[in-house]
């Protein structure tokens, strides 16, 4: 049996009862925020607690079947106690492979909603519009795999598309089906515009980043400035007459978050909130990482046209993901919110990755 999943079980059933202890306490109830990270952490807990205990006994009825062999008074009674242990060593196996795909391989994440900040990059007028391509194409694979979405910040382009788009993504799983669409993403083709008919490239990037819980970021009221002012419209009747769009600076990383969107100046003031604590999250996460001595290429990088992750060749008819060297020759349905192609082969890089991290002791390349 693989002694690092075995040890990690017992752990695991250690550290479930210490949180059910814990949250039978009374006393916890007078610490909200404390209760919510027991209960949390208690409840995801529970699926690989229950794997846990499952796979403990099967090693032990295994013992105990292999120990009973040599006694056996008859060939029928020794070939019911192999299979005895040969049945319950094949359990046993098929729970290590539960448990490490929920205990060690799993993100800690991927059960997160997930926020998607879509930016134009270099190409001017043509990146704008790539930037909406994108995000149609995330909203309708969000669409395809049942998840909610909704749009909580955006700057639509003059010519189309948009400068810059904040979108939330709810449903199970959510940060793991997306997480890997961080980067820049470089689109190849003739644009509308170009009366020679020369292929242009240009870029956007996206920035993927699991939704914060008050749990896990606490932003205090003295660390923000909050401005607000008049969203700006198209004009007409749309333009809007009262001071609605909130920009909120946190004043001790200097992130600043704007939101016009919503008609109301407190739906914008929720909406930023949502997007600050998520980057707050996400840089935390960096510095976590940093700080245990792994690497991590920055997902959107410089965003000029050499860097990139994806390529989009419209002539060609053909997408590429450079990670991972995948080629799809289906543009159309890519941009249409078929990722799953992609979605699979990043997933099991990753996986590949995290076994190679701890054969190598922890390092990543």
């Amino acid at each position: 049996m693989d002694q690092q999943v075995t040890k990690l079980a017992e752990e695991t059933l250690i550290r479930h009862k210490a949180l059910a202890d814990e949250l039978s306490d009374p006393n916890i109830y007078s610490d909200q925020r404390r209760y919510a990270e027991i209960a949390k952490e208690h409840s995801k807990m529970k699926r690989g607690a229950e794997w846990s205990r499952e796979l403990l006994d099967s090693i032990e009825e295994a013992r105990e079947a292999r120990e009973l062999i040599p006694t056996a008074d008859s060939v029928e009674e020794r070939e019911f106690y192999t299979e005895e242990a040969e049945s319950a060593e094949q359990k046993a196996e098929e729970l290590t492979e539960k448990i490490r795909t929920e205990l060690i391989d799993r993100d800690p994440n991927d059960d997160k909603d997930v926020i998607l900040e879509i930016r134009a990059g270099a190409g001017g007028d043509e990146a704008a519009i790539f930037a909406g391509e994108l995000h149609e194409m995330y909203t309708r694979y969000a669409d395809r795999l049942g998840y909610k979405h909704r749009t909580l910040s955006s700057s639509p382009a003059e010519s189309g598309g948009y400068k810059e788009i904040v979108v939330e993504v709810e449903g199970d799983g959510a940060y793991s089906m997306f997480k890997h669409e961080g980067g820049t993403h470089r689109v190849q083709r003739v644009p509308k515009t170009e009366s020679q008919g020369r292929i242009h490239t240009s870029t956007s990037t996206v920035t993927v980043m699991p939704e914060a819980e008050d749990v896990e970021v606490e932003v205090l009221q003295h660390e923000l400035e909050i401005d607000v002012y008049r969203s700006s419209g198209p004009g007409g009747q749309s333009v809007n007459t009262t001071d609605s769009a909130v920009r909120i600076t946190h004043k001790p990383t200097g992130l600043v978050v704007t939101c016009q969107n919503e008609k109301s100046q407190l739906q914008n003031k929720e909406q930023a909130m949502r997007i600050l604590k998520s980057r707050l999250l996400e840089r935390e996460m960096q510095e976590r990482q940093k700080q245990e001595g792994q690497m991590r290429l920055a997902q959107v990088g410089s965003g000029d046209r050499s860097a990139k992750v994806r390529t989009y060749n419209f002539p060609q008819s053909r997408i590429t993901d450079h990670r991972v060297g995948v080629t799809s020759h289906s543009i159309e349905a890519t941009l249409g919110g078929d990722l799953e192609e992609f979605t699979q082969a990043l997933a099991a890089k990753e996986r590949a990755d995290r076994l190679a991290a701890e054969a190598n002791g922890g390092e990543t390349s």
